[in-house]
């Protein structure tokens, strides 16, 4: 007669008869602008000072995932070495001179949740040309298949379910930005890695 087997040490099973596997962990990495604890803190009074018509329902971000995205690598089954080394050897052939981002406006973007995000009227023309500079680096290094064409600058404050039809002034946050920073992160963790970071 074979052993017996408790049911702690056989694979669970679905209602279908197959077996219930871990979800797979998504490792993502993106260059983005990253506030410090002073700016964090006035975004954060931003997001609470809006009016509760304008984020029915809203998943508010933790303030320690505050940033600006400026080129996003992609989403993969684990973390790239090879991708790493060469998105920093890009970066590092990147200069930046130091700019204030004046983010004035609250907006929302379209989609199923669509995202309540913090933006500025102006792009600053030094954060224009960090992007695009950086983009060209990431490109000669063959990391160009995620990079989008356009850059629409903005940090999000929430997931809603309604949508901000309108632009929303609010009281200006001045964001003094030197440098810039190679993030990782695995989806539904709520925690960001900065693998590399540089300044102006």
């Amino acid at each position: 007669m074979s052993p017996s087997r408790s049911t702690s040490d056989s694979p669970q099973l679905d209602l279908l008869g197959g077996s219930q596997a871990m979800p797979a962990e998504i490792h993502r990495l993106f260059f983005a602008l990253v506030p410090d604890l002073s700016v964090r803190k006035r975004i954060a009074g931003t997001a609470k000072g809006l009016p509760q018509r304008a984020t029915t329902g809203a998943q508010w971000r933790d303030p320690s995932l505050y940033h600006g995205t400026l080129h996003f690598l992609g989403d993969h089954p684990m973390l790239r070495q090879d991708l790493v080394s060469a998105a920093i050897a890009a970066a590092d052939k990147v200069a930046i001179s130091p700019f204030e981002w004046v983010l004035d406006q609250v907006v929302g973007f379209r989609g199923r949740q669509p995202p309540c995000v913090l933006c500025g009227r102006v792009i600053p023309e030094p954060m224009q040309r960090l992007w695009q500079d950086l983009r060209h680096a990431l490109i000669l290094a063959g990391l160009g298949r995620h990079l989008e064409k356009n850059f629409t600058p903005h940090v999000t404050l929430a997931y809603i379910h309604g949508e901000v039809r309108e632009p929303m002034a609010i009281e200006p946050v001045v964001w003094p930005i030197a440098g810039f920073e190679l993030i990782h992160s695995v989806t539904g963790r709520g925690r960001y890695e900065t693998l590399a970071a540089w300044h102006g």
